[in-house]
């Protein structure tokens, strides 16, 4: 069959418009990490499964779209998906769908350390951010090929959570999360804490305002810590597009 030069352009455009991600598993346990794009946002998303299980020290290696707009990967810890239930079925992070996340409503169950990415074109730089918005559940880093920042938050913030954010606990009574002050917060619709109701803008959600902010901030500074954290210049990082970037996501980086 005699392929024409304009399929072979089409196909190499095809080709270069993609970006790698390699999610690796650096933990000494197994974990289920999982991927959600917000649809709302965009319709491009990665070509691989919403979730999958990782053996310690595995990886996995896929294309995402240059365009990949609002996308966010975690892991799970603890996971039995015989349980349909996204708030029990893992000690967190569990999501609609059970092992491969819904694509509409799999968005996760928190506490959860989550990567957030939303990848531009034409010069217009892509956004990603190590968040702590929703706790943490597992050390994590960002980071990518052409020597742009690197995202992260390497501590496991469990042991010395905060009593009252401390937890989940697996079987042994060791927390594998630490949540947000605004999940344990009694008025979340208006609180401080959830940068939420009369709290709704920057002006009015400081840092200052946020109980437990240096916790999570003095531990991973270069993490997403509350809603408008942006304000820190330590929390949403950029890396102009034209380099296309491919991005690495570690759980338990070393």
């Amino acid at each position: 069959m005699k392929v024409s030069a304009t399929f072979i352009s089409l196909a190499l455009a095809g080709i270069a418009s993609a970006r790698t991600f390699t999610v690796y598993n650096g933990c000494p346990f197994t974990i289920w990490p999982a991927m959600f794009t917000d649809l709302n946002v965009g319709s491009a998303v990665p070509s691989f499964a919403n979730g999958w299980e990782a053996a310690a020290f595995t990886h996995v290696t896929f294309s995402v779209p240059d365009n990949w707009q609002a996308g966010r990967i975690w892991g799970r810890r603890n996971c039995n998906f015989n349980d349909p239930n996204p708030a029990t079925q893992c000690a967190d992070g569990g999501c609609n769908g059970g092992l491969v996340c819904d694509p509409h409503t799999g968005t996760g169950v928190p506490p959860a350390t989550v990567a957030e990415f939303t990848l531009q074109t034409n010069g217009q730089p892509d956004f990603y951010d190590v968040s702590l918005v929703d706790g943490y559940n597992l050390p994590m880093r960002i980071d990518n090929n052409k020597g742009c920042h690197v995202a992260d938050c390497p501590v496991d913030l469990g042991p010395n959570c905060p009593a009252a954010l401390k937890g989940p606990f697996d079987s042994t009574g060791f927390p594998v999360g630490c949540k947000s002050a605004c999940l344990v917060d009694t008025n979340p619709t208006n609180s401080p804490n959830c940068c939420s109701g009369s709290h709704n803008t920057a002006a009015t959600c400081p840092p200052s305002g946020v109980q437990f902010y240096s916790y999570f901030k003095g531990n991973c500074p270069n993490a997403y810590a509350y809603a408008f954290d942006e304000s820190s210049g330590t929390a949403l990082w950029t890396c102009d597009s034209n380099l296309k970037a491919d991005y690495t996501v570690t759980f338990c980086p070393p």
